[in-house]
């Protein structure tokens, strides 16, 4: 049986322009131009640059109608340019005096084109002499090798992989005298290596022989872990040599390249540049905060556009094609309305979350001294500005800032608070900045272990566990006593 009913519930959802809005709001400076081109490339109402003075009078003010086919009627109020056109709301000179400055002339840095480091070693395959079977192994080989100079493969592996994808069946010791003979043997030093060991040893067999480079070697092969977690007493005790010795044995060993393929000179690879979304000043003792120009731009409606409309308008005899040419103008128009309001309003809330990020922790800005950074979580600033919390996440994850420190991505800012021994709340980044100083000063050859930095920052007024010790270590990338260890 057929049963009606009524049900009544509350639904939020977001418009597309709210969803074309956070997404512009997150976006980095250089992914926001890239945006910003695409939209103008997709849009032909759009323009950029200086805006021509356009004599409002010649806006259009005759109704547009449709044909008699029952669709909605286009009139003035439709098809409206003066929204785009006015300057109203937003004088020129407001934009300006806070937005632009000398990053206005944007300078593309040339990049040279050069040998990559693969062809480089591909190149360097012509010099030896090989039969076909020879060549093709150590092609592919070259071509296994990672960006770092390392063949991440076991040999078995690697025979498969010729098997299957070049068609040449050979055997594990074919490979491996490949491997040794040709590949090893390319510059730079050390590329080709099948791990870390491998590479070091390849290395000081390349160099001068002498006691101190014959002694790592014969460390390296049959003493590597020891070395690696600096078990210096066993070695010293195994070997039978002196401490000074062994300190020879380090220096040779320091000296090498852990990543040979990276020091490749014709390595051509982009390395991403940070552009600074603001920038902070100190004018007069005073923080002055401005936004990066390049995320102001200056959109208008196309003049073309306008010319079109009033084309339409001015003509007496309106065919559909022509109806249905100013319905796309009109779809266009609208579209780049909505992209200029969002523009406004990312630029909107890009100074005024940062604004107050700049004041919430003003006494770092005027110092530089990340002591003085106070507590702050996402939703102290959202509050303040009464925003979204996640909005705030959006500016603060992808943007940086130019201080007189150095750029700054701005989510550094943001840290848990903690309780000295005076009750007051602190930022877990000064407990890190002071963790981070107490060993950089500790003698090298005995370590602090993680217990024994606990009680220092305990004696300092921070009285935290162990355990956050050993987490604070780690998210500043530094390793275990004994690994810290030197003699």
């Amino acid at each position: 049986m057929l049963k009606q009913s009524l049900h009544q519930k509350l639904l939020q959802k977001l418009s597309p322009q709210q969803i074309q809005l956070m997404k512009l709001i997150q976006l980095p400076t250089q992914a926001f131009e890239e945006r910003l081109k695409q939209e103008i490339e997709e849009n032909p109402a759009l323009d950029t640059g200086k805006e021509e003075n356009i004599n409002k009078e010649d806006s259009i003010e005759n109704d547009i109608d449709y044909d008699d086919t029952g669709n909605e009627k286009i009139d003035s109020e439709d098809i409206n340019i003066d929204e785009y056109l006015s300057d109203d709301e937003y004088p020129s000179y407001k934009t300006q005096a806070n937005n632009y400055s000398q990053d206005d002339e944007e300078k593309q840095v040339p990049y040279a084109a050069g040998t990559t480091f693969h062809q480089s070693l591909k190149n360097q395959l012509n010099t030896y002499r090989m039969d076909e079977e020879e060549r093709v192994i150590a092609e592919f080989l070259v071509g296994s090798i990672d960006d770092s100079g390392y063949i991440r493969r076991e040999i078995i592996d690697l025979v498969d992989d010729l098997a299957f994808t070049q068609n040449t069946f050979t055997t594990e010791e074919k490979v491996a005298h490949v491997l040794t003979d040709i590949v090893q043997k390319l510059d730079p030093v050390g590329v080709g290596a099948l791990n870390l060991q491998d590479c070091l040893i390849i290395q000081l067999k390349n160099k001068p022989s002498k006691k101190s480079v014959s002694l790592a070697i014969k460390i390296l092969e049959e003493s590597f872990d020891h070395f690696v977690k600096k078990h210096y007493s066993k070695l010293i005790e195994k070997y039978k040599i002196s401490e000074e010795e062994l300190k020879e044995v380090i220096a040779e060993i320091s000296k090498l390249n852990p990543k040979p393929g990276n020091s490749y000179a014709g390595n051509t690879k982009i390395v991403e540049q940070i552009v600074p979304d603001f920038n902070i000043r100190i004018v007069e003792g005073n923080l002055e905060l401005t936004l990066n120009s390049r995320n102001a731009p200056e959109l208008h409606v196309s003049k073309a556009y306008n010319n079109m409309l009033q084309s339409y308008s001015d003509s007496k005899d309106k065919s559909k094609s022509q109806k249905d040419a100013v319905l796309f103008i009109k779809q266009k128009l609208d579209a780049a309305k909505w992209f200029i309001d969002a523009i406004k309003q990312r630029q909107q809330t890009l100074l005024v979350t940062m604004n107050e990020i700049m004041k919430y922790q003003e006494e770092y800005f005027l110092t530089g001294d990340e002591r003085k950074l106070k507590p702050m979580i996402l939703k102290d600033i959202a509050d303040r500005i009464n925003m979204d919390v996640s909005t705030v996440s959006r500016v603060a994850n992808s943007k940086y800032v130019s201080t007189p420190y150095g750029t700054k991505l701005i989510k550094e800012f943001f840290s848990e608070s903690m309780k000295n021994d005076q009750g007051e709340d602190v930022s877990t980044r000064e407990i890190k900045t002071i963790l981070q100083n107490v060993i950089a000063e500790e003698e090298k050859r005995k370590p602090l272990t993680d217990e024994k930095l606990a009680k220092i920052l305990k004696d300092k007024g921070y009285p935290i566990a162990r355990r956050t010790v050993a987490k604070y270590r780690e998210q500043l990338e530094i390793p275990v006593a004994r690994l810290r260890k030197e003699i």
